[in-house]
């Protein structure tokens, strides 16, 4: 299965095995997740189609790996710019 985001994946693979007879306490328990959550991907994707098990980022601090890469990252000046280095 190729989806964009992992969280996709995880989603539809956990509607596959609902859809082979497992039920959703026992995808849930596999999956580490909680019953009712995957509860509402099933009556999201019943309501709304495939669509619905889409991932989108829905608000709040972004991810740790972005905010640290943007404090970290500084424009570099070619070497022929740069200061030359205190004595």
């Amino acid at each position: 299965m190729s989806a964009p985001h992992a969280r996709t994946r995880e989603r539809a693979l956990a509607l596959y095995d609902i859809a082979q007879g497992s039920c959703a306490t026992r995808v849930a328990g596999c999956t580490g997740r909680h019953p009712q959550t995957v509860m509402g991907w099933v009556h999201a994707y019943n309501a709304q189609g495939p669509d619905a098990l889409g991932f989108r980022r829905t608000g709040g601090r972004p991810p740790f790996a972005l905010r640290s890469r943007r404090r970290f990252v500084t424009p570099s000046a070619p070497p022929s710019v740069r200061p030359p280095p205190h004595p």
